[in-house]
């Protein structure tokens, strides 16, 4: 039942849509949410969007933000719990290792990719420990090179706030994100990974200092 939950049945797309319309209206009463460069999100194909990570709810945020529905990356421990397992997988979520390097993990993202499905990326691995960007780990690279799909770099900020490490009930506080332009298949040619890499990680520090500087001037 959970696989056929899965499938993007037309049932399961009408769900997501009304769960975001919902969800958003929430997030912005609660959080404030503000969204910018959200047409930096391909119309179309397969992507990898690569944000920054500050808090649990990050997933959720980004998820609203974009007009298609996303596919997201979950650690296997989330899917023991038979119930909560077929609800993240009905949302969109696979199964990875925690380091995103497992065999199992790295087949399932390039599949959806295929399938023209934009895929969420956190490239710290973790969230932040103090709402700042740690460095991001290698993987992403050969995931768009192999998909021959772009990479867009997204920020948010203030999640930290609401949410951080160690904390079980949400602070009620402003949520911004941003869309930076996409790397697009045709500008990985003739770079290597690690140049590839830090282009991603300058482009979403960029994002986040933007961000920063609309809060310290709200």
């Amino acid at each position: 039942p959970c696989c056929l939950m899965a499938q993007r049945s037309l049932f399961q797309r009408g769900v997501y849509s009304a769960t975001r319309i919902v969800t958003r209206c929430l997030a912005v009463w609660l959080f404030r949410l503000r969204c910018r460069g959200r047409g930096q999100v391909p119309a179309s194909g397969g992507a990898l969007i690569c944000c920054n990570h500050q808090s649990n709810i990050d997933p959720v945020v980004i998820g609203l933000c974009c007009d298609r529905q996303l596919i997201y990356l979950a650690r296997k421990s989330l899917f023991r719990f038979g119930p909560f397992a077929c609800l993240i997988r009905f949302y969109g979520a696979i199964s990875i290792d925690r380091d995103g390097a497992g065999l199992t993990g790295i087949k399932g993202i390039l599949r959806q990719l295929k399938k023209e499905r934009l895929v969420l990326m956190f490239p710290e691995g973790t969230r932040s420990r103090d709402g700042q960007i740690a460095p991001f780990k290698p993987g992403l690279c050969a995931l768009a090179r192999r998909a021959r799909v772009p990479l867009v770099p997204v920020a948010l900020d203030g999640a930290y706030d609401v949410l951080p490490r160690g904390r079980w009930w949400p602070r009620r506080t402003t949520v911004r994100v941003s869309f930076g332009p996409p790397i697009w298949p045709d500008a990985m040619n003739g770079v290597d990974d690690e140049e590839l890499l830090q282009d991603v990680y300058r482009r979403i520090v960029a994002c986040h200092e933007r961000l920063r500087r609309e809060r310290a001037d709200a």
